[in-house]
């Protein structure tokens, strides 16, 4: 509203987006896009310098459906359909009651939410719109005094930096932009040169095969729409040419006059016009194997811009289909692979940090080091999670610069590869070296370069280990996890060591969770005689630990609670004679090591050098009959002896650890 109020001040009458001004600023990055051509050829105009009587959404609804213009943005408008299309999620873009062309309070300015990394972000523009000519050169209705498309357009711009920076993009994050939910991309075969695929013709349709049965089995709980990725437009054919999006609109299986079946799918495309001369355009010698009375109906569907084709021209004139998740008006997701309605989510944002968490993929030693994520599933049922990477601001510069006959390696500048990889754990004894040197139960299976990878899987009951990671070490992102599932579950982080570990070696952490009781196991510090009623664990450490000189022993205690609420926090190791500990009072023996004074922080940690034997850790508040939950992480210093190499899923497998690890039940 400050932009509002600063504006009106410049200009009386109606509002001017300083923020995203009507000039070159707005249309331009670094004008390596085609539209680089407009330069000094557009004009801004208001709709009701456009037409005599502008309206946002025509009353013809399908009047109401996205032409694309001169700008390469059909990804956005694939996605535009959608919302046309469903009131709700219409409504929750674009708020409703907004002073339209007319009304007495009227004043040229317009709100957008779009959904970005876990949030809706309401973005404010002015109606100028880009006109070449006095008509929009952009985006817009079918309909030429609708204007919905080319102010959302616009929006979208505004959010992006540019309307250039519009030109190529992936169906798949328009969609999740305007829905806030998911969607997936899916191959129908590799990709590569014509002679490639002209050499290995059978396998590619096999492989295209196979990816359209995956598509049929989810077609009736998605919103489907697909693409061309490496077709080069053929001389003397409509067909669209490279990198272009279309939506699927209908998918049906229909009887022939001859008793078999034919699956046809009724096809818009953006450009507003049909873009393909198969046997069902009208007139082909499809429709001859279909009753009449069948024939016509489906014909009459047809609107502007949009055709039929059967499966097998559907295959072979496409490279790839984006399937998006239905959201129902209570914000649940529909599973596009069962129909169920997932009607529990949660989220947590997170970074690769070089140095710190950035490990990369299982291919690197340091694969353990990011970060790490608890999902508690409490029962059976399906479980959707996905990764969410932030598009960087300064790859995106970089990406930029590219000429426009390289916009297909753009992406791969935008986003890192990422991936996500699942293991199923006991979470009250976990040691993280050998869970890692075990296989997954799930997996993206590949890192990719895409904002978002999914992952779907029934999941028993119980607790997994979640990490994501991208593909390359040290490599900086940020991210946001999404779980979605049809059961309860929760998601928290799984949190590393606060201090770097010392230099030098091999390390490897083991963790333990816990939790302070009032009235049970929250007894408080060494000032308090029920100190010995916290919770125990239990480690030992063994003979080859003489051959590890300096510290070999770093223990980390994580509080779960938030900032705001947290508990002075401490503990102490005790060792254990005869490898029992029988401590009751602070009388029977005093703490080999101690993390005090018991500090309000969420993660406390000590380092030090251990002989060998059995030691106990009791973490600690300060107080008794504080609650809270508690992770507590051992790392420890390992002299390594390669007995064996033996390549299991990328990873090198070691002998030798010389640290045991148990819960202390005493």
């Amino acid at each position: 509203m400050e932009q509002e109020e600063k504006a009106e001040g410049e200009d009386a009458g109606l509002f001017v987006d300083l923020d995203f001004p009507a000039d070159d600023l707005a249309l331009f990055s670094d004008s390596s896009t085609p539209i680089a051509k407009l330069k000094g050829s557009i004009t801004w105009l208001r709709p009701q310098d456009i037409c005599r009587s502008p309206a946002f959404v025509p009353e013809d609804i399908s009047l109401g459906h996205a032409k694309q213009g001169l700008l390469g943005d059909c990804w956005l408008l694939c996605a535009c359909t959608h919302l046309l299309l469903n009131k709700h999620l219409f409504n929750k873009v674009i708020p409703p009651d907004q002073p339209l062309w007319g009304d007495c309070d009227y004043k040229g300015i317009f709100h957008f939410n779009f959904w970005q990394y876990g949030h809706w972000k309401d973005v404010i523009i002015d109606d100028l719109l880009p006109c070449v000519d006095s008509k929009l050169c952009f985006s817009r209705c079918l309909s030429p005094t609708a204007f919905w498309v080319a102010l959302l357009e616009k929006a979208y711009a505004k959010l992006h930096g540019s309307y250039e920076r519009l030109w190529a993009g992936q169906v798949s994050e328009a969609f999740v932009d305007l829905t806030g939910g998911l969607a997936e991309r899916w191959s129908l075969g590799n990709f590569g040169s014509e002679e490639e695929k002209i050499k290995h013709d059978t396998d590619l349709v096999v492989r295209r095969a196979s990816g359209c049965s995956l598509v049929k089995s989810v077609k009736d709980n998605c919103i489907l729409s697909c693409s061309t990725q490496s077709r080069p437009t053929v001389e003397g054919t409509t067909e669209p040419g490279q990198y272009h999006a279309l939506n699927v609109l209908e998918w049906l299986e229909v009887n022939t006059v001859f008793g078999n079946k034919v699956h046809l799918l009724r096809i818009r495309n953006p450009w507003g016009r049909r873009c393909w001369d198969g046997s069902w355009v009208e007139g082909g010698q499809g429709w001859s194997s279909l009753d009449p009375v069948c024939a016509m109906d489906l014909q009459a569907r047809i609107s502007q811009g949009e055709f039929w084709l059967d499966e097998k021209e559907f295959v072979s004139m496409f490279d790839d289909v984006t399937a998006g998740y239905e959201i129902n008006v209570n914000g649940h997701l529909k599973s596009i692979y069962s129909g169920n309605m997932l009607i529990h989510r949660h989220q947590l944002a997170g970074e690769w940090i070089k140095g710190h968490s950035a490990g990369g993929s299982r291919n690197s030693n340091s694969y353990g080091t990011n970060p790490k994520y608890w999902l508690k599933v409490s029962e059976r049922g399906e479980v959707l999670v996905s990764l969410l990477q932030h598009k960087e601001r300064k790859r995106m510069d970089k990406s930029t610069q590219m000429p426009f006959k390289d916009l297909r390696k753009i992406h791969n500048q935008l986003y890192q590869a990422i991936a996500l990889h699942i293991w199923k754990v006991e979470k009250r004894r976990f040691n993280l070296h050998r869970v890692l040197n075990k296989a997954p139960i799930t997996s993206t299976h590949c890192h990719a370069y895409d904002r978002e990878v999914v992952l779907h899987q029934e999941l028993e009951s119980g607790y997994y280990l979640v990490i994501p990671s991208t593909y390359q070490p040290e490599a900086e992102a940020h991210y946001l996890i999404r779980v979605f599932s049809s059961s309860s579950i929760s998601l928290s982080a799984l949190k590393s060591p606060a201090l770097s570990l010392p230099v030098g070696g091999d390390w490897e952490d083991s963790y333990f969770q816990g939790a302070w009781v009032v009235g049970s196991t929250a007894g408080g510090s060494r000032n308090f005689q029920s100190h010995w009623s916290n919770p125990r664990f239990r480690f030992s450490v063994c003979d080859d630990a003489i051959k590890t000189p300096g510290v070999n022993v770093q223990i980390s205690l994580h509080q779960t609670h938030p900032k705001k609420e947290l508990h002075p926090i401490g503990f102490h190791i005790y060792e254990a004679k005869d490898g029992v500990f029988k401590s009751n009072s602070p009388q029977d023996g005093e703490p080999v090591a101690s993390c005090i004074p018991h500090s309000y922080n969420q993660v406390v940690s000590v380092s030090c050098h251990l002989s060998p034997g059995v030691y106990t850790v009791l973490p600690s508040t300060f107080e008794p009959d504080c609650p809270g939950e508690f992770t507590l992480c051992i790392s420890h210093r390992i002299h390594r002896k390669v007995v064996k190499c033996q390549e299991t899923l990328g990873r090198t497998i070691h002998e030798a650890s010389y640290i045991s690890l148990m819960r202390d039940e005493c």
